[in-house]
């Protein structure tokens, strides 16, 4: 099924409901609830460290597997909008987190994001670099590491819904 594209700005809106069901595994129920409507269950484990069995990724694969997907989404659905042939395409992605102790927790930042492209196209160069800027600005995952942003926590409580800071 081929989707047209809206001529006007919308919302993409995601929501994930998390269960605890195991040591450290976590049942995840994922929708798409606008523009359309699609639903994945997923799953997320630790290992040993954590003091879970492994039984399904942890929650930084997830994150790595999501902006690498991402951005070789947009590659190629916008080279077919820009004209540019792609015969084959590989995306190499590394992450770096500093993990600092502190007591008997840990915090961590982000470091680095690097992407590599290895992207064979007969195009010229200046239509491929043009190909991977659009890119850039479409995938969703990217857009969002690349801008400070505000992630707020509620807790619920008898009387409701507590904002943390």
């Amino acid at each position: 099924m081929t989707v047209d594209q809206p001529k006007d700005p919308l919302e993409v809106i995601f929501t994930c409901s998390g269960h605890a069901t195991g040591k450290m595994r976590n049942d995840l129920d994922v929708r798409m609830t606008h523009p359309m409507e699609e639903r994945f269950a997923m799953a997320t484990d630790e290992g040993p460290f954590h003091g879970g069995d492994a039984t399904a990724p942890p929650p930084l694969a997830h994150f790595i597997s999501g902006l690498t997907g991402c951005i070789m989404t947009q590659l190629r659905a916008f080279a077919k909008r820009m004209n540019v042939e792609i015969t084959d395409l590989k995306v190499d992605c590394r992450i770096v987190w500093q993990w600092t102790p502190v007591g008997r927790i840990y915090e961590t930042a982000p470091k680095s994001f690097d992407i590599d492209i290895l992207l064979d196209s007969p195009n010229p160069l200046e239509e491929q670099i043009a190909l991977i800027e659009a890119a850039k600005k479409g995938c969703f995952v990217e857009q969002t590491l690349s801008q400070a942003n505000t992630v707020t926590h509620r807790l619920k409580t008898e009387g409701g819904f507590l904002r943390l800071r």
